[in-house]
């Protein structure tokens, strides 16, 4: 068995900006109720980029970053539940673009919670010795399939992609990835869906969702925490699927961290990305020089199915 280290992280956003001004012209509703009731002051949205577009510039960023030579890389993994093409996947039309030699590559959707599913299944083949490098990635176009009469979701979703190249190491004992928390309540598979055969639109039962993030989340943050060997008063950070700021401020709390324990808010200017949200968050944080190489990052993400996933990663 191998250990596992993150060597790098790369994001990609949009470059038009939908402000909550500009959602008010479309809609009834406004900056204050936006920002009331999710945090959101702004959103990416994507213009003539495709999913597989965000995705390649995302992980070509990362590729670059961690200086791995692109014929070693074994697997992709693109967390996506946007993409309109069903096959070829997306992750094979980015491994195209690339350049990559021959690795296994394949789609996986888990809504909001599928790049910590993405990131943890790729994570189980390095450490079983299956490949050395894998490129996971969460990207999303959520514009494609959104509402824009529904003044109740419009207003939170956006478009963008984050990624991480992940690679074995010769000693087991590196532990960039912890131990995952995962699964899935099917009893409450519709409070979050893509209703709609060819044109989906997002659905959801907002305050159905809030009550179970709130109730239930933070047990599985504590018990990821466990499995790393941690309390979560020692993580250096805490990035959530980016939902709603009401929603990871009423998360935090309960897990009573303290005060220098940084806490991804990046819902506020790139609103709900679904499962492109984690990476593109950690990815910020990460530049943006907050975290330190080797700290401790609780990834906890949730969405439709209602599924979970999430563990401690350690920094790059």
């Amino acid at each position: 068995m191998s250990g596992i280290r993150i060597a790098a992280l790369g994001h990609h956003q949009p470059e038009h900006v939908l402000t909550n001004d500009d959602l008010a012209r479309l809609v009834e509703t406004n900056d204050t109720w936006i920002r009331r009731r999710t945090g959101i002051a702004e959103r990416r949205i994507a213009r003539d980029e495709s999913v597989a577009d965000l995705a390649t510039r995302a992980a070509g960023k990362a590729l670059a970053a961690a200086g791995v030579d692109p014929a070693d890389i074994g697997m992709v993994v693109v967390a996506t539940c946007s993409a309109r093409d069903r096959c070829p996947s997306t992750a094979a039309e980015v491994a195209g673009r690339l350049g990559l030699a021959a690795p296994v590559a394949y789609d996986l959707n888990n809504g909001c919670a599928g790049f910590c599913t993405a990131l943890a299944s790729a994570g189980h083949s390095l450490a079983a010795g299956a490949v050395r490098h894998a490129l996971v990635i969460g990207a999303e176009k959520m514009s494609d399939v959104t509402d824009w009469t529904d003044r109740s979701t419009c207003v939170l979703l956006a478009d963008g992609a984050g990624a991480a190249v992940i690679s074995a190491t010769d000693d087991p004992g590196d532990a960039g990835l912890g131990p995952v928390v995962w699964g899935s309540d099917a009893s409450r598979r519709d409070l979050v869906r893509l209703q709609g055969a060819w044109q989906p639109h997002f659905e959801q039962e907002g305050q159905a969702v809030f009550r179970w993030v709130t109730s239930e989340l933070p047990t599985l943050a504590r018990l990821a925490c466990e499995r790393a060997g941690l309390t979560p008063d020692g993580l250096a950070g805490v990035v959530t699927h980016q939902a709603n700021l009401r929603m990871i401020e009423a998360l935090v709390r309960e897990l009573e961290l303290p005060e220098q324990v940084v806490v991804g808010q990046d819902v506020v200017g790139s609103g709900n990305t679904s499962a492109a949200s984690v990476p593109l968050a950690l990815s910020k944080l990460v530049e943006e020089g907050r975290f330190a190489p080797g700290d401790p990052v609780l990834l906890l993400s949730f969405g439709g199915g209602l599924s979970w996933a999430g563990q401690v990663v350690r920094c790059p």
